[in-house]
């Protein structure tokens, strides 16, 4: 985590000060709760809450008890018993780490989903917006990077519509995946803790109660978050890598915007390089990483080890700021997107027609000629085009085996580019509505 890919909201949710709020929260609910139940006088519980609710935790403080304590939860008590008083020993009743601390993992990790859902949202509106603008706009389509057959780069932003919104509902079942509270104390049996304790916090901080903690809130559940999280980020990587091959000079279909007074290269003052799909490519494999160590996560020794902890501690703010920051500026890129339809029918015209073959196959088969022998008669008047030998309709018209079957004006009407464009409505109302 750097500042360079980071944006307040999400750094937010990762600060020191906003960990210790949390924790203070599941305490004092946790207290209300044993209030409540008679453990511990009512009053107590009003006063950790009254001294605690506005207080501003000393991270300086904390960390310096930590030196001695070695544990951090002790270290927050600790200091949490500095700033309410004698009521602090009604703190923490019948509780372990764990209980704060997965608890709050998974309370930031929410967070950071409801962001990401956020920020996914505005990507989906920039790319129904230029879907639109060019749901016309025909451009060749490329199978293995070869000249394939015509589409539109309307297609190509509804594409990547359609798998953004999937990915957003993987976010949302992620964040339901990790929205888990765990108050049971020691080895997860509730021996010291009323069950009801949990119930309540979970409650009070809008998550379910874990059915089996174990001490530990099962790591199955951020596995799969961050996994959530990788596949998003593979998809980003997906239309950035679009992007970057159509910003080539031999292409030049669109390329990111470039800002008066930016500079493309320290020596070549003539550079326009597609450096934030290239960033967003290097962010995705940063966000992939976490996934391997949660899925290692999961294999926790008997009730609980911390093995998992400080994989946790890099890998749930590097994934999720990362992911934040790659979206939004994802975003902008959409958004500001140039694009150049002249170039695009350049483009379509560069191989001398060879993007209507199938339809000339077709219409072969339809006259009576085997899939066999058609494939031959396209493919011999192919490859000269190919080598930059003559134009392909004229070829085909001088062959007399394809002239016997087809007219020149049957011919003609296979070289039609709206032929390949007659169902974009249906697809855009399938990924649309």
């Amino acid at each position: 985590m750097i500042p360079r890919y980071s944006r307040p909201d999400m750094t937010q949710i990762w600060d020191p000060q906003t960990r210790f709020r949390i924790w203070f929260e599941i305490e004092a609910h946790a207290t209300d709760a044993l209030a409540e139940l008679g453990v511990v006088p009512k009053e107590a519980a009003a006063r950790i809450w009254q001294k605690g609710r506005d207080a501003t935790f000393d991270v300086a403080r904390i960390d310096e008890i930590e030196s001695v304590t070695k544990h951090d939860v002790i270290a927050f008590l600790t200091h949490l018993s500095e700033i309410v008083g004698p009521e602090a020993r009604f703190v923490h009743q019948g509780m372990t780490s764990s209980d704060v601390l997965d608890t709050c993992f998974n309370i930031q990790l929410t967070r950071a989903a409801d962001l990401l859902i956020a920020d996914v949202d505005g990507l989906l509106a920039a790319l129904k917006r230029r879907a639109m603008e060019h749901k016309e706009t025909v451009c060749v389509g490329r199978s293995h990077g070869i000249h394939a057959e015509p589409t539109t780069f309307g297609i190509k932003l509804a594409q990547a519509y359609a798998e953004f919104t999937r990915g957003r509902e993987r976010l949302v079942m992620a964040r339901k995946e990790v929205a888990t509270c765990a108050i049971s104390g020691a080895v997860g049996t509730f021996a010291n803790i009323d069950p009801r304790v949990e119930e309540y916090v979970a409650e009070k901080l809008g998550l379910a109660v874990e059915p089996v903690s174990t001490q530990v809130i099962p790591r199955d559940r951020h596995a799969m978050f961050f996994a959530a999280l990788a596949v998003v980020a593979s998809s980003i990587e997906r239309l950035a890598t679009e992007i970057r091959h159509l910003q080539r000079t031999e292409v030049l279909e669109a390329e990111e915007y470039f800002s008066p007074g930016q500079k493309g290269s320290s020596a070549m003052p003539h550079k326009r390089n597609p450096v934030l799909t290239e960033n967003l490519t290097g962010l995705a494999r940063l966000v992939r990483s976490a996934v391997v160590p949660a899925l290692e996560n999961v294999a926790l020794w008997h009730e609980r080890d911390i093995s998992h902890s400080s994989v946790e501690r890099g890998i749930g703010p590097d994934a999720t700021i990362h992911l934040d920051f790659a979206l939004k500026r994802l975003t902008g890129v959409i958004d500001k997107l140039l694009v150049y339809p002249e170039n695009m029918q350049r483009n379509l015209d560069r191989l001398g027609g060879l993007i209507h073959s199938q339809r000339v196959l077709l219409a072969l088969t339809q006259k009576g000629m085997s899939r066999e022998e058609s494939y031959a008669a396209v493919q011999r008047n192919a490859m000269p085009v190919w080598r930059g030998q003559g134009n392909f309709l004229e070829l085909l018209k001088a062959d007399k085996e394809v002239s016997g079957l087809l007219s020149d004006a049957e011919l003609d009407g296979l070289f039609d580019l709206g032929y390949h464009t007659k169902h974009v409505d249906t697809i855009f109302r399938r990924v649309f509505g």
